[in-house]
């Protein structure tokens, strides 16, 4: 596949890296507002660089086109890359709103083309893992989920990008939240309602920095989700909770720590359950295999993890959670 990455910062150089290593692939072109930092990635991978995204998008030597801009460009990026014939890996989220993130999904109908979003989550060895033990019965049947994810940001953090809602189109919830919401669906399916609240207790943004939000399915499933960047020390605890047992996500790696996965069996007698702990050292996969499924999906004609519709419904569940903490009510979705 030949490559061009539009959005030169920390997650496009993470994804250029990706596809360098990445046998039979190639990064053609780098494109970014900030030349210096365009031509900076493109001398350290050998390819060329431009501050035109327009640019890369209508190269006919491209299958692939990576968006990993800023949020407000994420939808326009990828739908003129779409109807220039590419495939798509657009970054999380696939727009600041639902209407944002619809026209994305309907862009990609029609004409083989693929949009993966970046839902890098999905593809953690843990969490993958646990994916897969839940499809093979080992907790039974699910019952609820719970997820708290978080961290402390850094100084002068209100004056980032993402806490401008021009921008990011919303705080805390659209930016790490959306992971763990995206999780919820790939284990649970589709939710039918969602009630939250929103607040912002100590950085000066016009953004939420803490969001508290559950979800329930048609088959009365329950998640849960705290998002805080005021977490203070890295967090990320995924609990999944079944009639027979449980799965329990600690970590990312890095700063959140090491990755593990506990799967609990419940006694059918009194007593603790009994626990094994599954862990995953080393650099984080996430990003290569979350490459490696979007070539697949592309090369095998079907739709990639995480697609567009996957992203249309995160969002929708973000913003209902922004009209719940608004109105104070249960919102449908």
């Amino acid at each position: 596949m030949h490559v061009g990455i539009v959005g030169c910062g920390l997650i496009g150089r993470r994804r250029a890296d990706v596809v360098r290593r990445s046998p039979g692939d190639e990064l053609v072109i780098v494109a970014d507002v900030d030349e210096g930092r365009a031509r900076s990635l493109a001398r350290k991978i050998g390819c060329l660089a431009t501050t035109d995204w327009q640019e890369v998008v209508a190269r006919e030597d491209l299958e692939i086109v990576v968006v990993s801009t800023t949020n407000d460009w994420l939808a326009p990026i990828t739908i003129a890359a779409l109807q220039h014939g590419k495939h798509v890996l657009c970054e999380k989220p696939p727009g600041r709103n639902p209407e944002e993130a619809r026209q994305m999904m309907g862009a990609a109908k029609g004409g083989g083309r693929k949009r993966k979003i970046g839902f890098n989550h999905r593809h953690h060895a843990a969490a993958w893992k646990a994916r897969e033990l839940l499809d093979q019965g080992s907790i039974g049947e699910p019952l609820f989920i719970r997820c708290r994810y978080g961290h402390g940001g850094r100084p002068g953090y209100e004056k980032e990008w993402r806490a401008a809602p021009e921008i990011s189109g919303g705080g805390e919830l659209l930016d790490q939240g959306i992971h763990a919401i995206d999780l919820f669906r790939w284990f649970l399916g589709d939710f039918q309602e969602a009630f939250g609240y929103i607040s912002t207790w100590f950085w000066n943004a016009s953004v939420e920095d803490n969001a508290f939000a559950l979800f329930r399915t048609a088959g009365g499933r329950v998640a849960s989700l705290h998002a805080s960047w005021t977490q203070w020390k890295n967090l990320f605890s995924f609990e999944v909770f079944g009639q027979d047992g449980y799965l329990i996500v600690d970590g990312l790696g890095g700063s959140y720590g090491p990755e593990r996965l506990r799967v609990g069996q419940r006694k059918m007698e009194e007593g603790p359950p009994e626990e094994e702990v599954l862990e995953f050292p080393g650099p984080d996969v996430s990003w290569e295999a979350e490459w490696r499924e979007f070539v697949s999906a592309i090369r095998e004609s079907r739709e990639p993890l995480a697609n567009g519709y996957d992203g249309w419904q995160a969002v929708r569940m973000v913003d209902a959670v922004y009209e719940s903490a608004r109105t104070g009510r249960v919102i449908k979705l």
